[in-house]
């Protein structure tokens, strides 16, 4: 164990350039370490940006060592309750850092009244799981991450159902929020919500939200990314109407031809472990488990 010699803190509204690099090194020394898996959204989070004006509400906590970052906390929102994942340098572990931080995150969760908020830990990390266990918070749900390693046999010629997919604009948002409704068991009041997600300024910061059409009528939507060479699905659902005809799978052959029309290297997308529809889905599409992420809520 490194003992911490200049030990300062450093909170900010959002990351800019530097602080991508510096706490991408850092999930890197992590990962490699532990052998688990992150969920820390640095791309969505560097396309949002900071609050120029000044630090408006504090997202992003870092914990130095003189010029070395040794432990993050980050907080991401995509419309419902804050998720929360950090993790502390393996060589100066043990010396309360990570509490230190989660103690700042608690203070502002509390300043904010952000309601309930939900903490992320690979099944396999058991310093995270063990932190989770003495906070009080209480399993939510289990999300897979899956990546794409086998194209299902006859995949390039498959037929697509007639899909066509459409670029969503801000005046789809009400949609998009009833959809997620629908899902993901979202709160209903964020139909209505003033502060819902903008389809247009989530394309700005990588993320670009589509309808899925049948013959002109809205069947569907998904949610995709591209990042470093990495594509990403995300939100992808077909309304109760339609299901039971295939659509679900001609939407995710779409999506994959999409992402690998932008040149994508790697296709990743997340699953809740309890949708064995979905699941199953997915891996007759040739998506393998890579992670299992736990969540856990943790109320006011």
């Amino acid at each position: 164990m490194r003992k911490i010699g200049k030990p300062w803190i450093k909170l900010k509204e959002g990351i800019d350039e530097d602080d991508y690099e510096i706490v991408g090194q850092l999930q890197e020394r992590c990962m490699e370490h532990d052998r688990t898996a992150l969920k820390l959204e640095l791309d969505y989070k560097l396309g949002v940006g900071g609050n120029e004006k000044g630090i408006q509400a504090v997202n992003e906590f870092m914990y130095f060592d003189g010029e070395r970052l040794i432990g993050y906390i980050g907080i991401g929102s995509f419309g419902g309750p804050w998720e929360v994942n950090g993790m502390v340098d393996p060589e100066y572990r043990r010396q309360g850092i990570f509490s230190k931080l989660f103690e700042l995150v608690v203070n502002e969760w509390k300043r904010r009244g952000s309601g309930s908020m939900l903490l992320l830990s690979d099944r396999d990390s058991a310093a995270g799981q063990g932190f989770i266990a003495g906070s009080g918070a209480q399993y939510k749900h289990t999300e897979y991450e899956m990546f794409l390693k086998n194209e299902a046999l006859g995949f390039a010629t498959e037929k697509r159902g007639g899909l066509a997919f459409r670029k969503a604009t801000n005046a789809d948002a009400k949609e998009i929020a009833r959809q997620n409704v629908i899902y993901f068991n979202d709160d209903e009041e964020s139909v209505e919500a003033e502060d819902m997600i903008l389809p247009e300024e989530e394309e700005k910061r990588g993320m670009t939200s589509y309808l899925v059409e049948k013959d002109g009528q809205i069947i569907g939507k998904v949610n995709l990314q591209v990042t470093s060479k990495l594509g990403a699905i995300f939100g992808l659902g077909v309304l109760p109407e339609h299901r039971r005809k295939g659509y679900g799978r001609a939407l995710l052959l779409l999506a994959i031809e999409k992402l690998k029309e932008a040149n994508t290297e790697e296709i990743m997308l997340q699953v809740a472990a309890d949708n064995s529809n979905a699941l199953n889905l997915y891996k007759s599409c040739g998506f393998e488990e890579t992670s299992t992420m736990d969540y856990f809520e943790l109320r006011s």
